[in-house]
């Protein structure tokens, strides 16, 4: 699950100091570098605990102090305020509960900052990523904004993407520590498409989420169990990840040909779904905002369009 979830931006996800089996791999002591975590919450802390693992010479630093006890006792520095924190390492990772948090806690050290790189892991709004990057660009300081797509315990592992955008050539200059946390996935020069794309993810995820548990409540009131049905519909989804490939480019291009399924055709099939669920005494009405939305696009003359139109019923 994904700052991706970021819950209370860094400190609601349940910790783990364990690296899954995925991890990525150490680093020799030739290519270990010199990393300062501030904030550690159980991301925070997830972050910092990887940085260790890969072997990379770790100072941390929280508001409450004994929140660094476990990461000393494992190697961690422990600085004695911001100011130490800072000046420890060239590269700063900043994961705490919102933005003014960030900026309250590093705008006392802007000039120690001066000629490092800050990666803000905190989650936050794209308006505010930017922000942040203006006034870090304003104190000389190289920004890349980030993404935690995974929870604590996902945390160094390869299969988790870490999204990044901000400073260019940034991303590419730390990539190899970076990595230890996650696959570093660049999104470009824009500090605030990383937030960006952690809302849109976290509401397909949502969304997702909602259409599985209708169908498991709708299976189930027939005695199948969870476990076989969601066994089918995760090979589902590799079918449905196909058909928002080819409805992005649709989507691009402003066109929306029905040469797979037309609204029409779904807007009767969804039919057969509402009408299972019901009786089945099923709560309908997720489906029945798909059905809305439907009814609008052929209302509008779109019925022999492809279900990717919708999105412009979305745009309004």
């Amino acid at each position: 699950m994904p700052s991706t979830v970021r819950q209370e931006s860094c400190d609601s996800r349940r910790s783990c100091h364990c690296r899954p089996d995925s991890a990525a791999a150490s680093v020799d002591s030739m290519n270990a570098q010199n990393i300062t975590v501030i904030g550690l919450g159980q991301m925070g802390a997830a972050l910092a605990d990887a940085f260790l693992t890969a072997g990379h010479r770790t100072t941390v630093w929280n508001r409450t102090p004994g929140k660094a006890d476990a990461l000393v006792e494992r190697g961690a520095v422990r600085a004695d305020d911001v100011a130490g924190a800072v000046t420890a390492s060239e590269l700063v990772v900043v994961c705490v509960l919102d933005y003014a948090a960030v900026r309250e806690v590093l705008a006392p050290v802007a000039d120690s900052l001066r000629g490092r790189v800050l990666v803000n892991l905190t989650t936050g709004s794209p308006e505010q990523a930017r922000a942040e990057a203006e006034w870090a660009a304003e104190h000389g300081i190289g920004y890349l904004d980030g993404a935690v797509m995974t929870t604590p315990p996902g945390v160094g592992d390869s299969a988790n993407m870490i999204l990044y955008a901000g400073g260019p050539g940034l991303l590419a200059e730390h990539r190899a520590a970076l990595a230890v946390l996650g696959d570093p996935v660049d999104l470009g020069e824009d500090a605030g498409s990383a937030s960006l794309y952690d809302a849109g993810l976290l509401g397909l995820m949502w969304s997702v989420f909602g259409g599985w548990l209708h169908a498991t409540a709708l299976t189930g009131a027939d005695g199948v169990p969870a476990r076989d049905f969601t066994a089918v519909a995760t090979r589902w989804l590799k079918t449905v990840s196909w058909f928002m490939t080819g409805y992005a480019e649709q989507i691009d291009a402003g066109e929306y040909p029905g040469e797979d399924a037309t609204i029409d055709v779904q807007t009767a099939a969804i039919g057969h779904l509402l009408h299972a669920a019901e009786a089945r005494g099923i709560d309908n009405r997720l489906p029945e905002l798909h059905l809305e939305l439907m009814r609008a696009a052929v209302r509008a003359g779109h019925g022999g369009d492809s279900y990717a139109r919708i999105i412009e019923s979305f745009r309004k």
